[in-house]
């Protein structure tokens, strides 16, 4: 079975074909890190007319890619993320795939953007030989699983039946990991994205300079904040008043200090709402997946917890960690099997 994935919820176009859920053929990504950096984050109107430009071109691409020169023919069906995303960009995806499963006669499937960056441990990476990923023998007896989406837009915990019955059992009150990152990376003077940035310079820091607090809400509580340590962060460099200094007046250390303090204890942070998912709820595995994946800290804290529980634990290849196609058309398989297909009237929605 062959499906073409799209995904354009924030700023990066892609498009995809994956064979059975599994193969990757071919997973095309134009990145819109340029037009945004100048501005320190994503421009929503930006990153729709960036898609609109693009799509075409990328669809074209991946089919080229992955040898299907007769979509009609070849293809099983068209995927696309809906949901959740900002809502210019999800427009203007939904819209291409409506076109291309009207004109090839062909399913349309909805998929739900955060949760196949989960799905993303499923793809098969040729390039891969790390053991935390998981080619083709992640085995079903994995579930139910602790799933954990890490990304700008998104901290969101679920506790995974199966990859088409997720149950949402946390989430962000506030910013999100990745959204934090980018902004303890503007305080520090660092640039944009901030994720890989303040991974880097943690490197040369010492991640006990300095206590950030643990907002880690009731005691019992599987949701997250991550508004408080960013802040921690804004006064520590730039004065209680967050205006008395900049991070121009850090040294080299300090900053580096700074970038690993913080790292650590958003890792913490997360860790500990994944250790009380898993107390809480019954789990064979941890899954984690979406750009925070790739962070360095948190995949090797991650590691050390499934260790300490006895749980194995699945992290994509790097390359599956951010917005991807693949991932759209890998859990569309599922979703495809499962009866899950929408009508040309499918919606776009911007927060589930």
């Amino acid at each position: 079975m062959l499906i073409l994935g799209i995904e354009t919820t924030c700023d990066e176009t892609s498009a995809a074909v994956v064979r059975d859920g599994r193969e990757v053929l071919s997973n095309i990504v134009s990145s819109q890190i340029d037009l945004h950096a100048k501005f320190g984050g994503v421009v929503p109107e930006i990153a729709a007319r960036a898609h609109l430009e693009s799509l075409n071109a990328i669809v074209a691409e991946a089919l080229t890619t992955a040898g299907i020169t007769n979509p009609q023919s070849q293809l099983d069906a068209v995927a696309v993320s809906h949901c959740p995303g900002l809502i210019g960009c999800l427009l203007v995806g939904v819209a291409a795939a409506k076109g291309f499963a009207f004109a090839w006669q062909k399913p349309l499937i909805p998929v739900n953007h955060v949760q196949a960056h989960l799905y993303s441990v499923f793809l098969h990476d040729p390039d891969s030989t790390s053991s935390s990923n998981s080619q083709f023998t992640v085995p079903n007896s994995l579930f139910p699983a602790i799933g954990l989406v890490m990304s700008g837009g998104h901290s969101s915990l679920y506790h995974v039946h199966a990859f088409d019955h997720l149950v949402r059992i946390g989430q962000t009150q506030d910013d999100a990991v990745g959204e934090a990152f980018d902004k303890v990376a503007a305080i520090l003077q660092l640039g944009y994205p901030g994720g890989p940035l303040i991974d880097q310079l943690a490197q040369q820091g010492n991640d006990r300079a300095i206590p950030f607090p643990l907002a880690l809400l009731a005691k019992d509580s599987l949701d997250f904040s991550f508004s408080g340590i960013k802040t921690s962060v804004l006064y520590h460099v730039n004065g209680k008043k967050g205006r008395e200094r900049d991070a121009s007046s850090l040294t080299p250390q300090q900053k580096a200090d700074v970038a690993a303090s913080f790292q650590r204890s958003a890792a913490e942070m997360l860790i500990e709402k994944l250790r009380r998912a898993a107390a809480r709820f019954e789990t064979r595995s941890l899954i984690i997946g979406g750009g925070v994946s790739a962070n360095s800290t948190i995949r090797r804290r991650v590691l050390e917890l499934g260790t300490h529980l006895h749980l194995p634990v699945f992290i994509p290849p790097m390359r599956y960690c951010t917005d991807n196609a693949a991932m759209i058309a890998g859990l569309a398989h599922r979703l495809l099997l499962a009866g899950k297909i929408a009508t040309l009237a499918l919606e776009t929605i911007a927060t589930v």
